[in-house]
């Protein structure tokens, strides 16, 4: 609620409140996602460099470099052909279309505050920045990976005197 004019006003109609409900239950998701994920990954992590032979660490580094390479080559496939296929006009809609099943997210922005608030370039740039750190997350582990290998590698690579 907030105030104009002296007199108190709810900013967001129905629609707005549903459509927020919906989005909380979809953030909600991808946190539990994530969460489980994260959980896989760190007990992955931790059995294969504390509990296995030290032999391990090697195959896990090539795990890690290869999914860094393969969630890179998705950003860059999906960046390259959803933007030369689809305008994010388009890709916007097709979110909406396949996370929501009702239409309450469908607002006016001439009277829904919500998308006053929040308009398409706002959007525009989250999604920009969700794929940038993505791909800055797959650099910075591909690359640890990917330097651990070569560390080890040259290590383990027996000198020539000569």
């Amino acid at each position: 609620m907030v105030v104009k004019d002296g007199e108190p006003l709810e900013l967001f109609n129905q629609r707005e409140v549903i459509h927020l409900r919906d989005v909380k239950g979809l953030i909600w998701l991808d946190y539990r996602v994530l969460l489980g994920t994260l959980i896989y990954a760190l007990a992955y992590a931790a059995v294969t460099f504390f509990w296995q032979r030290k032999g391990y660490r090697q195959p896990l580094a090539r795990v890690v470099l290869g999914g860094s390479s393969l969630t890179l080559a998705f950003m860059l496939a999906l960046g390259v052909g959803l933007g030369a296929m689809l305008n994010f006009e388009r890709l916007f809609l097709q979110f909406h279309l396949l996370s929501f099943t009702n239409e309450f997210w469908m607002l006016d922005p001439t009277r829904d505050y919500l998308i006053m608030l929040f308009p398409r370039d706002f959007w525009y740039d989250a999604t920009l920045f969700c794929a940038l750190a993505t791909t800055a997350g797959a650099v910075a582990l591909g690359g640890a990976a990917g330097g651990y290998l070569l560390f080890t590698g040259r290590q383990a690579t027996p000198r020539e005197d000569g």
